[in-house]
């Protein structure tokens, strides 16, 4: 059964004074907290929400979606549910582009209203280094150690201590089972979709922007900014910037 609609969204209602919504989907291992400084980065015109998934943060004691098909059933109740008439993009970092895209698929082939535009970050459709099948048998330690190698986590992540390996290790290795068992069927949109990479990112190939060409029926182009897998942690301000002139101009879609 889909999670409780309660707890989904920081901050939880949004401002009803903004024409223009936008919600943004986290990283895999992460929550909503790797966004606790974007909504100070909109004009007053757009209204951020940070979606936070099961299982972690303030609500760990939640069970976790290690499925993708079940959690877009949840995120597409709770879009439904949050839907006002005003327009709303979609903003995703790694797993959480993945999550966009999918969400907004699942969201036009059920024909319900769906986001104005979709800004993906550190994943795309093809040539993207998916999580492997033996990261599951990898003991709290060794799993950190190898996501951190891969640039799939923050190098400051080795070495925490064991209490953070046991909040966050749950909620990786099932962000991990979720990416894993994902297939792609190649699903369009019919949002416009703006591509978003580190130049040095170990997890996508120098190519792999331009895979989401064929998945939007307005693809409009990549952006690369110096840095690795987490480069937005530094970009922030500028993909802002971008996305909300994005979202003002393909708002009456």
């Amino acid at each position: 059964m889909p999670a409780p609609l309660s707890g989904w969204l920081q901050p939880e209602t949004a401002s009803v004074e903004a024409p223009l919504r936008l919600f943004l989907f986290h990283c895999a291992g992460g929550g909503a907290s790797m966004y606790h400084a974007w909504p100070r980065l909109f004009p007053s015109d757009i209204a951020v929400q940070c979606v936070q998934l099961t299982g972690r943060q303030e609500r760990f004691d939640e069970d976790l979606f290690t499925e993708l098909d079940p959690l877009l059933d949840a995120l597409a109740e709770l879009v439904a549910a949050e839907d006002d008439g005003r327009p709303f993009g979609f903003f995703g970092h790694s797993m959480g582009a993945l999550i966009a895209y999918r969400l907004a698929v699942r969201l036009e082939r059920s024909g319900l209203p769906g986001p104005s535009v979709v800004g993906a970050a550190g994943w795309a459709p093809e040539e993207f280094t998916m999580p492997a099948r033996h990261h599951a048998e990898l003991t709290d330690a060794e799993l950190v150690a190898e996501l951190a190698a891969l640039g799939a986590l923050p190098p400051d992540a080795v070495g925490a201590d064991a209490d953070w390996l046991a909040l966050a290790v749950p909620a990786m290795r099932a962000d991990i089972s979720l990416c894993e068992g994902y297939r792609d069927d190649r699903g369009v949109i019919r949002a416009p979709l703006a591509g978003y990479a580190g130049a040095s990112d170990p997890l996508m190939a120098p190519d792999a922007l331009a895979s989401w060409a064929a998945r939007t029926e307005a693809y409009l182009g990549g952006r690369v900014f110096p840095g690795g897998h987490f480069f937005l942690d530094r970009e922030a301000p500028a993909i802002a910037m971008d996305l909300a002139q994005l979202l003002r101009r393909h708002a009456g879609r």
